[in-house]
């Protein structure tokens, strides 16, 4: 900023120093403060008449706070989800100022006070093992785009990723020379996990390396899923291509596809799948790089069926034989019954 407020210093020190520095924060996760940031100088701007060159931190208070969060729901048509996280970087900013700015104390720890909106829960969008297969099976592999088209999809279920994490990938992330085959990710907060890759997964992606020459030296550090311009794919990007084959899928079964899909929906599908099949839930935690078992928990309480399926195996049959039912009640319809006590 070319402004020398208070705020404009305290800003570009926590968006470029504390953040990455000192809290180890991914630049996806900076550049979403970030955001937070470029909507409050906004509406500063726009509601309150404040110029970014006259803003300053005793502008910053409990009751403008609020405002700002009513009006990003109101004028910008944001969830709750999005007023939440909001709120999450305001929060943050004002926790780091409390030892930047202390003589502003007070105000900091009213801000503080502000809670998160309780949000409705929404159910988890997967598809089935059949509907994974359909999918699958759009992509063209003898096409140039359908090849990595195919190897991203495939490995982004396989692999229950994150669509940045798909996005960062380079072949140096790979280790598939021999087995065991697996693929490091970095997650939210750069927190790298190893996860392991399946041999039919292999195939698929080695023919892409291949065709694309992904595996000579001078290549380890090159995106390993790249657009015409040999620049990573974007988020928008990746949610095209899986659209388009989700499009393609619905006219063979529209019942194996869900309405509505996106790239978070593979990993939930993996998770699911991986639930079903009775993989314990700590190791699905491990997969997909939470950090508390609750996040994970979230798939064992959607899962109906295996709930159902529990309850069957667990149940004794405790009913008392005089509560069953008679026999009239079994293989008669009422009226033959009262029409057999007249004889």
């Amino acid at each position: 900023m070319k402004t020398e407020t208070d705020f404009a210093k305290h800003l570009s020190k926590f968006l470029s120093e504390y953040l990455p520095y000192e809290r180890n924060m991914s630049p996806n996760t900076v550049a979403s403060y970030r955001d937070t940031f470029v909507q409050y100088i906004t509406y500063m701007k726009d509601v309150q008449n404040v110029k970014v060159e006259q803003l300053t931190l005793d502008m910053l208070t409990r009751h403008r706070v609020l405002d700002f969060l009513s009006w990003v729901q109101k004028e910008r048509s944001c969830g709750i989800a999005t007023r939440n996280q909001r709120l999450a970087s305001i929060l943050s900013f004002v926790s780091y100022l409390q030892y930047e700015e202390i003589q502003h104390l007070a105000e900091w720890q009213k801000i503080r006070s502000i809670k998160a909106m309780k949000d409705e829960k929404k159910s988890i969008s997967y598809l089935t093992t059949e509907g994974i297969k359909l999918l699958l099976e759009q992509p063209d592999s003898t096409s140039r785009n359908g090849c990595r088209n195919l190897a991203l999809l495939a490995l982004m279920y396989d692999t229950g990723a994150r669509v940045q994490e798909m996005i960062d990938l380079t072949p140096e992330s790979l280790s598939i020379e021999s087995k065991p085959y697996t693929i490091r990710l970095f997650g939210k907060g750069r927190k790298a996990r190893v996860v392991p890759l399946m041999e039919e997964q292999i195939v698929i992606l080695k023919q892409y390396m291949e065709e694309n020459h992904l595996f000579e030296s001078n290549k380890q550090k090159h995106p390993l899923f790249f657009n015409s311009r040999k620049e990573k794919l974007t988020r928008a990007g990746i949610t095209y291509i899986l659209k388009t084959y989700a499009d393609m899928a619905r006219q063979v079964n529209r019942e194996l596809l869900p309405c509505v899909i996106s790239c978070h929906s593979l990993r939930h599908s993996r998770a699911m799948h991986l639930l079903q099949s009775g993989v314990n839930i700590v190791y699905i935690r491990d997969l997909l790089g939470h950090t508390s078992i609750q996040t994970t928990d979230i798939y064992a309480r959607t899962d109906s069926k295996q709930k159902r399926e529990a309850l069957e195996k667990s149940y004794v049959d405790l009913v008392p034989e005089k509560s069953r039912k008679r026999d009239w009640e079994r293989n008669q319809g009422l009226l033959d019954w009262l029409k057999s006590l007249q004889k």
